[in-house]
């Protein structure tokens, strides 16, 4: 069977509004774009264009497998995040804009913070060491990278898929730039040494752990539950990987080092009380673009 670029958008269009999903002409003309190998932009141009029997087959696998729920970034093998173009599969979490706000309060802390009082807390200099914990994709230490090229960036997972695919969008995105991947569990993944010296120690700590209850899995989008679980569950009340970073980055800090959490915004009270219990002060709340709290910190002394 073979269609035009304007019937087959059509018919994708209809068949994806008629699942419900929630951008069926977006999610339409972007599987479209990808099978033609061309942008959203030119299906318009092309309209009249006949697609391949062959192109028709694939387009159509795909905008069944959209109507099942998989998301549009897994069958596309991409996504954007802050400019940068991330390849994605069923290993580690889409990239998404919540996260952007992880980012920016890094940024925020490095260039208001660090940066201003390097001096006085770190010893002198710009040498900044971060560490992103549960890295996936490795969107956010890639991108703190690509925007502050002289930090010296670190990054662990405790799956070994994940960490793979971090360390290929590192080496496309920022072939000039080394990233220090380490495979393991959290904190455990980092070499150990007999003794620990203030300038092996993290100036920043940043993470987007796991964070959904467990029994809250199962209401979630089809959509994100194809996504693995491992990078989503939080164990029974949606904190246990968090109490554990917690309780653990001060052992990595320096002296005025900061600690940046992603958790759900009904979380942050607690997780704000589990870090004044462990001695973290200025906490801050940071908002996403809907304006509920996303991401927290604080200072280790």
């Amino acid at each position: 069977m073979t269609m035009t670029i304007r019937e087959a958008y059509a018919q994708g269009s209809t068949d994806l509004k008629f699942a419900e999903i929630p951008a069926p002409a977006l999610d339409a003309s972007i599987l479209l774009a990808h099978v033609l190998k061309t942008n959203r932009t030119s299906l318009i141009a092309k309209g009249i264009d006949t697609i391949s029997a062959k192109d028709c087959k694939k387009y159509c696998a795909l905008i069944e497998r959209r109507a099942l729920g998989e998301c549009v970034a897994y069958l596309i093998g991409k996504k954007e995040f802050r400019g940068l173009e991330f390849e994605v599969n069923k290993s580690v979490l889409v990239p998404r804009p919540d996260t952007e706000t992880l980012v920016e309060a890094a940024l925020k802390i490095l260039s208001e913070e660090f940066t201003r009082t390097s001096n006085r807390r770190f010893g002198g200099g710009f040498n900044i060491k971060i560490l992103d914990l549960c890295t996936g994709s490795g969107a956010v230490i890639i991108a703190l990278k690509n925007e502050m090229p002289h930090i010296d960036a670190y990054a662990t997972d405790i799956s070994p898929e994940a960490l793979n695919l971090a360390k290929a969008n590192a080496s496309h995105l920022l072939p000039n730039n080394k990233i220090h991947f380490h495979h393991g569990d959290l904190f455990q993944a980092l070499p150990t040494n007999s003794s620990v010296s203030p300038c092996e120690l993290f100036s920043l700590i940043v993470s987007n752990p796991p964070y959904v209850p467990t029994n809250e899995i199962e209401t979630l989008s089809a959509e994100v539950q194809n996504e693995p679980r491992l990078a989503l569950d939080g164990g029974a009340c949606g904190l246990e990987i968090i109490k554990r970073i917690i309780e653990d980055a001060p052992n990595y800090l320096q002296k005025g080092g900061s600690l940046l959490l992603e958790a759900d915004p009904r979380q942050m009270e607690e997780i704000k009380t589990l870090l004044a219990k462990r001695g973290f002060t200025s906490l801050q709340l940071f908002k996403d673009l809907s304006g509920a709290d996303r991401v927290i910190g604080g200072i280790f002394e």
